[in-house]
């Protein structure tokens, strides 16, 4: 792809529903591929996605619009997210949604990576 590219996440290129039924859809842009997730309470990575997906996360950049998450890394340092905050995690790391509020959050990914759940 080339040049301007637009794209609604209302029209999503392709779509996730994890075993707890927590969502996320995804475009593609000429760049990169923007997630958004809806992650319903209790919602967690490794109870609820990695079965599915069979292998480890990967590396994700990430921006909180509502609801509050808890990212762990792989050296079992973990922080709380909440909205408004961005945040960087490496692959092999969980994250889960922390209170009664479904979690809403957007992940970027270079085009040519393949996009994960957060």
């Amino acid at each position: 792809m080339n040049g301007l590219v637009a794209k609604s996440l209302e029209t999503p290129d392709g779509s996730d529903v994890f075993l707890d039924d927590s969502r996320r859809s995804r475009i593609t842009l000429a760049t990169v591929v923007l997630g958004r997730g809806v992650y319903r309470p209790g919602w967690r990575w490794s109870a609820h996605a990695q079965p599915t997906a069979g292998h480890d996360s990967e590396a994700h950049v990430g921006y909180i619009i509502s609801g509050r998450m808890i990212v762990r890394g792989p050296d079992g340092v973990q922080v709380e997210v909440r909205p408004g905050d961005a945040f960087e995690a490496p692959p092999g790391h969980d994250a889960w949604v922390v209170g009664d509020e479904p979690c809403v959050a957007l992940d970027f990914a270079a085009r040519s990576s393949s996009v994960r759940i957060v």
